[in-house]
C-alpha cells in the first residue's frame, strides 16, 4: 500500500471515529477477551424506512487469526 492510501485511510478512520465515539472503546472492550473461539457476532442494520437486516456469526480460529491480522493494520489511538 502506498503512503498516500495509507493517509487517506488513517484520515478517514480518525473522521469515522468522530462520528462514532463510542464505537472504538466497543472494540477495545470486546477485544479484551470476549472474542474467542465459538463466540457469537451479531450484526444487525435498520434502514432510514425501518427495514431490519439481521445476521450472525460462530467464530473460527481462522477468523480470529483474521480480525487479529485487520487490527494490526489500524492506525493506532
Amino acid at each position: 500500500m502506498n503512503p498516500m492510501e495509507m493517509m487517506k485511510i488513517a484520515q478517514a478512520w480518525q473522521t469515522f471515529s468522530a462520528n462514532h465515539p463510542k464505537f472504538l472503546p466497543f472494540v477495545n472492550a470486546v477485544s479484551q477477551g470476549a472474542l474467542v473461539e465459538g463466540s457469537v457476532i451479531e450484526i444487525a442494520v435498520t434502514t432510514p424506512e425501518g427495514k431490519k437486516l439481521e445476521s450472525n456469526l460462530k467464530l473460527t480460529q481462522s477468523d480470529l487469526e483474521f480480525l487479529a491480522l485487520m487490527k494490526s493494520m489500524l492506525p493506532k489511538g
